[in-house]
């Protein structure tokens, strides 16, 4: 029997560079509706979005989805996906959680199940994705998320050391680029949900150095392709011509 896991999509309205953005229209369709359809292709469990606000519910209902209303104000995805795990699966049915964000509707089915199977591995806490960069300027663009990752060459996973905002490491070698999905353990997920935050990760503004800073351990997955997120208008106008 394959593995099975609950995907949570966590959703909110507010948004400064794109407000109301899970609700921002793709060919007719609302951009939380397309990444839904991402999670319920890779066919690994059961699809469940975890919304701040009750427009985002009846988008997803209408669709045919099944949609969960969480606090508005939960400091981040992560503490809406778990409010909405403890409501949905009380009984602890699921191991594997995976957060999908609201904001990838070009992420590969594939690149979910890969989320998931990094899970396997005997130990790991947290799985995760990343792409080799191919472009210059995100070497240095300290919107691209750098994951520093004992790996050797030709390797397609290893773990996850340091992630960071600058070049990192030095020296020959490549560097690569993070990807915002994350497998967690459920026991995993209730513990880095419990713990303060840390101090790499308010310094650096990355959410996952809290898990690294209480010695937690996260398995990264190399992929060929990095799904763009969705944050301008012009981001937007890309996702519409690249699921036209």
């Amino acid at each position: 029997m394959k593995q099975q896991a609950l995907v949570v999509i966590p959703a909110r309205l507010a948004s400064v560079r794109l407000p109301g953005k899970p609700l921002a229209d793709i060919h007719g369709q609302a951009m939380i509706v397309h990444v839904w359809r991402r999670a319920m292709e890779a066919d690994i469990g059961p699809v469940l979005v975890a919304c701040a606000e009750q427009e985002i519910v009846d988008v997803i209902e209408a669709a045919g989805g099944r949609a969960v209303l969480t606090d508005p104000d939960h400091p981040s995805g992560s503490d809406r996906v778990w409010e909405a795990v403890q409501s949905v699966d009380p009984e602890g049915r699921y191991d594997a959680i995976i957060n999908l964000q609201g904001d990838l509707p070009t992420m590969e089915p594939a690149q979910i199940r890969f989320t998931l199977e990094l899970l396997a591995e005997g130990g790991v806490d947290i799985s995760t994705l990343a792409a080799e960069i191919v472009e210059d300027y995100e070497r240095q663009e300290a919107s691209v998320v750098k994951a520093v990752i004992s790996m050797p060459p030709g390797g397609r996973q290893g773990r996850g050391l340091y992630f960071t905002r600058v070049a990192a490491p030095s020296g020959p070698g490549p560097l690569y680029h993070h990807i915002g999905i994350y497998g967690y353990r459920r026991a995993a997920l209730a513990r880095f949900i419990a713990l303060p935050p840390g101090h790499l990760e308010q310094r650096e503004r990355l959410e996952q150095l809290r898990a690294l800073e209480a010695g937690m351990w996260i398995q990264v997955g190399l992929v060929d392709r990095v799904p763009f997120g969705v944050d301008t208008p012009a981001d937007l106008d890309r996702a519409r011509r690249a699921l036209a």
